[in-house]
């Protein structure tokens, strides 16, 4: 009687926590039992497991879709550093690497896909601090390989993420003395967040890294970080669309947010692209070029005095370089595309989860004029495109209608993504509805919107990275892409450790090569003639 008892009193203990812990946003489920027949006494040793689970926002489905076979947009940065022998060491590094895990919850998930438009997170709370660093270990790796070579493996060779690990911790140890150099090389999937959240996640690790806590002081903070999750049972981070602020759903504000965005999209124009060919494996190659501390202090003093910054330039320098470049028609315009940061424009919520591991990316596009006039002096063509780049960029961010384009042209993408999924599964496809054209001629054929290139401009990274706050871990050189798509191309652009750096990552087999090349060394010729 004593054991029935036992066991009715089990399961609707069991079935109050799926009631009530489901409807906060999380699960439970019942650890595992002993033989109830063992014992009419003793309770189950082993922790009960806690599960979060909230479904993908239409940004996050536009990204992860796409990655599924060959990790498209799986984010990699990879920091070199010399690092005080007496902070580092491998079980100090094991520590901190699960502790970030506990801490932002997004890199410790899975994915689980339901359907096209039903893909979910899935996190499981760790029992213990053991399981936390069993958890860490499985995505973590000590090597001793080429910088460079390492970065290459990730771009090229087989997917080191996948939907059961969302990110990863190469420790590339290049030599090790009283001064041990090595890598840090931080790989997360895109549609766990974005290049700021790769980058301040980075900046966190060596404040830890380089702090006067010893490894029982940072096991410490794990159990006590364990402890507070159990007690806080914060969910994981909201997606994007739900930190936007809400919108009016009356029918007129609706219709008028659509045809805002529609006219804000037949602006984009632009006809000119690489030329291309298909048919070969992808192979992403990088271009680098790095300048010295006084020559970035000269260009940024330079692009002040033009009242625009290095990244306002970079776009015309992208522009002019085309023009030099290819032979074909300079008609039509150069539109090329880069990522907006979302984040200022979030509600402020102290419900939300306190981790900046969210995706929080738009996107804005730079249309400039592609021929250039007959002119000897080509700076005046520069600054002017360079301020109007500013001009650009400026009226996107500080439009009041930021917040429904963002929310339409997620949607959007995530739309569009589904349907070239079920493509690629050979799955039935609805017919797609043609965009709606506010020309006022239904039959006339709508401008060309095809992008030259797309920038990445980080702008200036020692904002982020606290150097004076780690003494002893010296960064010197950054690596940052992220894995390309066949025919896919990407400029970075950003200042680090007092260097201004300009990368080209392509995949060479996409594009006809010559041009390629042609166009980053007219590219760098201009950036010397103007940015002296």
């Amino acid at each position: 009687m004593a054991i029935l008892q036992l066991l009715e009193s089990k399961i609707k203990l069991d079935a109050w926590f799926r009631k009530h812990l489901t409807v906060a946003g999380w699960k439970y489920k019942a650890g595992q039992v002993k033989s109830a027949l063992s014992s009419t006494t003793s309770l189950p040793e082993e922790k009960p497991e806690i599960c979060f689970e909230r479904r993908l926002g239409d940004t996050e489905l536009s990204y992860y879709l796409p990655s599924r076979a060959e990790g498209v947009n799986d984010m990699y940065l990879s920091l070199s550093c010399r690092i005080n022998a007496s902070y580092y060491g491998r079980e100090r590094v094991r520590i901190l690497w699960a502790l970030m895990r506990l801490r932002h919850p997004m890199l410790a998930s899975k994915v689980r896909m339901h359907d096209y438009d039903d893909v979910r997170f899935m996190y499981e709370l760790p029992r213990d601090s053991a399981a936390a660093l069993a958890s860490a270990d499985r995505s973590l790796e000590f090597c001793s390989k080429d910088t460079e070579e390492l970065a290459d493996t990730y771009f090229n060779g087989p997917r080191t993420l996948s939907e059961e690990r969302l990110s990863y911790l190469y420790v590339n140890e290049t030599s090790n003395s009283d001064v041990v150099e090595c890598d840090f090389g931080f790989c997360a999937v895109h549609y766990l967040g974005d290049g700021m959240a790769l980058h301040a996640m980075a900046n966190e690790f060596f404040l830890l890294l380089g702090s006067e806590k010893t490894s029982d002081d940072l096991s410490k903070m794990l159990d006590d970080e364990l402890s507070n999750q159990r007690t806080s049972m914060k969910s994981l981070p909201n997606c994007l669309e739900d930190r936007l602020p809400p919108l009016s759903g009356k029918p007129f504000q609706r219709i008028a947010r659509r045809v805002d965005y529609l006219r804000s999209q037949e602006k984009d124009i632009g006809g000119q692209v690489f030329p291309r060919r298909s048919g070969l494996p992808r192979n992403t190659v990088r271009y680098i070029k790095g300048f010295d501390p006084e020559r970035t202090k000269s260009m940024i003093k330079v692009c002040k005095a033009h009242g625009v910054s290095v990244s306002s330039a970079t776009f015309a320098a992208c522009n002019l370089a085309w023009a030099r470049t290819t032979n074909d028609s300079l008609e039509s315009p150069s539109l090329m595309y880069s990522a907006l940061n979302v984040r200022p424009n979030l509600v402020k919520e102290a419900a939300l989860h306190d981790s900046y591991w969210f995706l929080s990316i738009g996107y804005f596009n730079v249309v400039l004029p592609s021929f250039v006039p007959a002119s000897e002096d080509l700076a005046p063509i520069f600054w002017h495109r360079s301020r109007e780049a500013k001009k650009q960029s400026n009226a996107v961010m500080k439009t009041p209608m930021l917040t429904s384009r963002c929310r339409e042209m997620a949607r959007e993408r995530s739309e569009r993504a589904q349907v070239w999924a079920r493509q690629d599964d050979g799955k039935p496809v609805e017919q797609v509805k043609a965009p709606v054209s506010l020309s006022g001629n239904a039959s006339s054929k709508p401008p060309p919107s095809k992008a030259l290139i797309g920038l990445s401009l980080l702008g200036n990274l020692d904002s982020m990275y606290k150097h004076s706050e780690y003494p002893d871990i010296k960064l010197h050189y950054l690596i940052s892409g992220s894995r390309q798509r066949s025919g896919g191309m990407l400029l970075f652009g950003f200042t680090f450790a007092g260097r201004l750096w300009i990368n080209l990552i392509y995949d060479e087999n996409g594009f006809d090569k010559t041009v390629v090349e042609a166009f980053w060394n007219s590219m760098l010729q201009i950036v010397d003639e103007q940015m002296p």
